[in-house]
């Protein structure tokens, strides 16, 4: 079996993220780790092994803040006419499945993939099945670690997320930002037109359907069309809107990348 990495690393991004997408991580060294348990027990380098402490890590992020996994009640406080459930009550069987591979490289950065962009996006001769998990491949992992990463799309349409979850797709996923197009171009087409269905318009497809989908995914590029499983077991974050999440594809050996 062959493991494929479809996360990115958990990192410090204060450099490049903008203020408010900030992931903050801190390493303390084993000289550190000395210093820690001289203070907590009173022992000094002599009384350890190497002369030396453990090494430990401290994060300050969102739940959002990396490849993550997200919850129905991020979309709202309600779904289906019932209170949206949290990443922590979502059942576990929706996070394992058969994945395929959606390439919508060819789309324009600027827009959302609609229902026909997505048929045709599809591998060739291959149905969606209930219970397949649908990622859609931008090509926008490339862009980590610089600002632009930010603005870039494509996305997906409400029309189109709604298509998904039609034909049974409970899970879906991207390799970008976020789900839907740049929201600074939703938010300038929402002052525009003052219309109430422009902004966020894909994430609020799950006030109406349940649904979950994934963001920040990388390295789709790396997979064959179809004939792979997804694992993508969310944190168990209690009211969590989201679950940061190591996703990754399972292959069979045997099988021809791309």
């Amino acid at each position: 079996m062959r493991i494929i990495d479809l996360s990115l690393p958990l990192e410090d991004d204060s450099r490049w993220a903008p203020w408010w997408a900030r992931t903050r991580v801190r390493h303390q060294n084993h000289q550190f780790g000395r210093m820690a348990i001289r203070l907590l027990f009173g022992l000094r380098p002599k009384h350890l092994k190497t002369g030396l402490g453990w090494a430990n890590d401290t994060m300050e992020l969102s739940t959002h803040g990396t490849t993550h996994v997200d919850a129905p009640w991020h979309y709202g406080p309600e779904c289906e006419g019932r209170p949206a459930r949290t990443i922590d009550e979502m059942p576990l069987d929706w996070f394992i499945g058969p994945g395929v591979v959606l390439d919508l490289r060819n789309l324009p950065r600027d827009s959302a993939a609609s229902v026909r962009d997505l048929e045709l996006a599809l591998p060739a001769g291959y149905k969606l099945q209930p219970g397949d998990i649908a990622l859609i491949m931008t090509g926008n992992d490339r862009l980590w670690g610089i600002r632009e990463y930010y603005d870039a799309g494509p996305g997906v349409t409400a029309e189109g997320t709604r298509w998904l979850i039609d034909q049974g797709v409970r899970l879906m996923g991207i390799d970008a930002w976020g789900w839907d197009r740049p929201l600074d171009l939703q938010a300038r087409e929402a002052r525009v037109t003052g219309r109430n269905d422009v902004f966020w318009e894909a994430h609020y497809v799950g006030v109406e359907r349940e649904y979950c989908h994934m963001e920040r995914l990388a390295n789709l590029d790396q997979l064959p069309p179809s004939g792979f499983t997804i694992c993508a077991f969310p944190l168990k974050v209690l009211r969590g809107s989201a679950g940061p999440a190591r996703v990754v594809a399972l292959l069979d050996a045997s099988l021809p990348l791309p």
